[in-house]
């Protein structure tokens, strides 16, 4: 049996007999072996996770209640904490970390069955847009070793797009689901604010950050998101989904629904290949019965502004307790001299990680706030009536993921804002707190283009028919690797 399958399909052939969670699993460990020492998905790997599988083969045999996973293999970026695993946020600073205690998705995982073959990697604290920044080495798109996977959560993309896991979490601040699933051709979602909880995420903005799923399918998404989604009593931001069912009617179809189609998304610096392929994307939505009309968000020009601004305001203060006295010390410095430890600091953490450190602790400061941090939170305020009146009109709104096509490794590292504007159009859904999806579109020269649905808040479902209507309009060749 091949390991190259949907979560669905492993499910599916695990009830019927037809494969064991051992062999999956060793093969799965194997393939991992032979491939991730080119593309780095990982930082590290669970050792006993055959052992997990053989134990998950026992109580199917034996008849005992399983949980809905049956052992299948999920990938964890390394900023979500797991009892008694290293989580490092691809930092030095966190090079020894080992977490006290599981994350609430990962509790609802486990309770499910699920086998975590690794924790993978990120840009430092998923600060950034590429997986360049990681503190350990870059992961590199498994369509096209020479180029980004996209980030923050790179690394948890490459590991489905390459088949080294079924499913793998990770976290979307500003598209850090979506930009990678984008680059490496799998689907990303970004829930609802508040539909996942953030308990045991280690935080860079807790505002307008969230856990979400990066899969092969649509389905696989919602059948992700049926197992975390819910309210979480360790995190008061969370919201009661009253137990929807994200997979119940997913094939409904869009005939008859609305969709938007966002100016300021299609415009000025989008690559002419990405645009085509909009354009297509759109007819086919039209073909399902859709009716597809551009809208107009002029707000959106200024969300990547605001969006930095905000965050890094919130990092700023995150990042406080990263001073090398409560993380990262090192008592081998002579006389434990405070400033030899802020010396160190310095040294653990990375250029991103620093430059937004800095920002944090500038636009927030007196006489800067209101120039920079309160027009950011005014243009975040209009920017959610904008989108709020514009769901009046529609049901969903559509853009491509990312405007440009992915980019070779060290093209922007130190351009910082061209690399910030290739987040143009995610950071909407995270300042709005819409859900958003990025489903596998297309490929041009060997790169993958996503497309990117937006649907109103808690309308996660019609968001996942919506993609799963137009992820069957496609076809798409298999990853090269």
């Amino acid at each position: 049996m091949s390991i190259k399958i949907s979560a669905l399909q492993y499910v599916r052939e695990i009830k019927s007999g037809n494969l064991s969670a051992e062999d999956f699993i060793s093969k799965t460990m194997d393939r991992i072996q032979k491939i991730d020492d080119t593309l780095h998905a990982f930082l590290s790997l669970n050792e006993k996770a055959v052992d997990q599988a053989r134990e998950i083969d026992k109580k199917i045999k034996s008849g005992e209640k399983i949980g809905q996973c049956f052992g299948m293999p999920i990938s964890i970026k390394d900023n979500i904490c797991i009892k008694d695993t290293k989580t490092t946020c691809a930092s030095k600073m966190l090079e020894n970390f080992v977490a006290p205690y599981d994350a609430t998705v990962i509790t609802k995982l486990k309770q499910q069955d699920a086998i975590f073959v690794g924790k993978v990697n990120l840009d430092e604290f998923a600060m950034g847009l590429s997986t360049e920044f990681s503190a350990y080495g870059p992961s590199k798109n498994p369509w096209n070793t020479d180029y980004v996977p996209g980030g923050s959560s790179g690394g948890s993309a490459v590991s489905v797009s390459a088949f080294e896991c079924v499913a793998s979490l990770g976290s979307d601040t500003g598209g850090s689901v979506r930009n990678p699933a984008s680059f490496c051709s799998t689907v990303g979602y970004k829930p609802t604010y508040g539909l996942i909880s953030r308990y045991g995420l280690i935080s860079y903005a807790n505002s307008i950050e969230q856990i979400g799923p990066l899969t092969r399918t649509v389905e696989d998404a919602a059948f992700m998101l049926n197992l975390i989604s819910g309210h979480d009593s360790n995190d008061n931001t969370t919201v009661d989904n009253k137990n929807e069912d994200y997979l119940k009617d997913i094939d409904s179809g869009i005939e008859g629904k609305k969709i938007g189609i966002i100016k300021e998304m299609i415009g000025e610096g989008i690559d002419p290949i990405v645009l085509s392929a909009t354009r297509d994307a759109i007819s086919k939505l039209e073909g399902l019965g859709a009716i597809c009309e551009e809208i107009s968000l002029d707000m959106v020009k200024y969300s990547v502004a605001a969006y930095y601004t905000i965050t890094a305001t919130e990092a700023g203060s995150n990042l406080a307790r990263y001073d090398n006295l409560r993380y990262g010390y090192d008592f081998s410095v002579e006389g434990y001299e405070f400033n030899s430890y802020i010396e160190k600091a310095r040294k653990k953490l990375g250029p991103e990680v620093t430059r937004r450190m800095i920002l944090g602790g500038f636009v927030p400061s007196a006489g800067h706030a209101g120039k920079y941090f309160l027009k950011a939170l005014k243009i975040k305020s209009k920017l959610t009536r904008q989108i709020n009146e514009a769901f009046e009109k529609f049901d969903l709104l559509i853009s491509p993921t990312v405007p440009i096509l992915p980019f070779r490794i060290g093209e922007k590292i130190n351009d910082p804002v061209a690399l910030f504007l290739v987040d143009i159009n995610t950071v909407t859904a995270n300042l709005t707190g819409k859900p958003a999806i990025s489903i596998p579109y297309s490929i041009s020269n060997g790169l993958p283009i996503g497309m990117q649905l937006i649907a109103n808040s808690m309308n996660d479902k019609l968001l996942l028919q919506a993609a799963y209507a137009l992820e069957k309009t496609v076809k798409l060749p298999e990853v090269p690797i």
